[in-house]
């Protein structure tokens, strides 16, 4: 080989490894894994898992307008009818972790309604609580919002959603549990011992269960109790409910405009009622009742409903009832809605 073939490979060898290492310069770097939602089947359907977490999410929510009728109930309480609009939306996470599963529920409603005085507007946290096992935390609905039969007309509770703090032991088919709640924004100015208390406990036999809660408020230092069974007969079920109350107090409704005032004669003393829900369809529900009241002031109420309810497409649910009462004092009154209802 002479000097100038030796020159002339050399030459191109050196090029080729140039050429290798500028084309191996300018490869772009592959891109990162894309991490895509993961579906989290441990809590049940709908949760899925926060990107990035071992933490499980749900979303969902409501909207349900409702056109209703009665004596004087639209606005300024001179119509016999009104219209009303509520929305709901929940955020709801669940994690494994050493103290068992932690959660928290955030629940955000708004309504819009022309019933009453005046046409109202309102947004609020419904409920945002913590849960850590049985143990629960925040401005939640507790067990006694719970309460009632199937169909409209079972009225007795008001609407106990209070700062609380509460226990559950659940075995399955047992259920017991205990809680504190705040229930200052009942009283409002009244100074004193501005608490309640409450109990549940529950027994499944099988499709059926026997259920019982109570509350005292020790502000007015009385209380009340709620029983209801519920069971499936024939090709529907059948509840039966039964209250007692000592006197006006925080977690019971009444006839007068305060009812949680020490001494009001006209909150409710005691109910029976019961109800049965036929399933005529497998997307129609019709609902009978009948209820009987007394309040603290010895008037005796009774009243008759019927609820019908049909499962128009999945999350999609229309209804209509129509109830009638009579009280001693007050004379009788039918009323009503038809509502329409989009969960998700």
């Amino acid at each position: 080989m002479n000097i100038k073939s030796l020159l002339i490979g050399s030459a191109a060898a050196l090029a080729a490894v140039s050429g290798a290492q500028a084309a191996d310069a300018i490869v772009a770097a592959e891109p990162e894994p894309l991490e895509y939602v993961r579906v989290c089947d441990a809590f049940g359907a709908g949760y899925f898992y926060i990107p990035g977490t071992e933490t499980c999410l749900r979303i969902g929510g409501e909207v349900r307008f409702t056109v209703g009728f009665g004596e004087d109930v639209g606005a300024n309480e001179t119509s016999d009818w009104y219209s009303a609009t509520r929305g709901r939306i929940f955020f709801d996470t669940k994690t494994d972790s050493e103290l068992g599963t932690i959660g928290t529920y955030i629940r955000l409603q708004g309504n819009y309604s022309s019933e009453g005085s005046a046409p109202s507007s309102s947004a609020s946290l419904e409920q945002g609580y913590i849960t850590i096992g049985g143990l629960k935390a925040g401005k939640a609905l507790t067990w006694w919002d719970d309460i009632g039969i199937n169909g409209e007309l079972d009225d007795w509770d008001n609407a106990t959603n209070f700062n609380t703090v509460s226990y559950l032991y659940d075995a399955g088919s047992f259920r017991i549990g205990l809680g504190i709640d705040d229930i200052s924004n009942v009283h409002g100015d009244t100074a004193g011992n501005e608490f309640g208390i409450q109990a549940y406990g529950q027994v499944d036999f099988g499709a059926a269960n026997l259920a019982v809660r109570g509350a005292y408020d020790a502000e007015n230092e009385e209380g009340t109790v709620y029983v209801t069974l519920v069971a499936p007969v024939g090709p529907g079920e059948l509840n039966i409910g039964a209250a007692w109350s000592s006197g006006a107090n925080a977690y019971v409704s009444g006839l007068s405009d305060d009812p949680y005032v020490k001494g009001d004669l006209d909150a409710y003393e005691w109910t029976v009622s019961g109800s049965y829900a036929l399933k005529a369809t497998e997307k129609l529900t019709i609902t009978p009742s009948a209820a009987y009241w007394s309040t603290q002031g010895n008037e005796d109420i009774w009243g008759v409903g019927l609820l019908a309810e049909y499962q128009l497409a999945t999350g999609l649910k229309v209804g209509a009832t129509v109830d009638y009462t009579d009280a001693d004092i007050e004379g009788d009154n039918t009323s009503g809605w038809v509502r329409l209802t989009r969960s998700f």
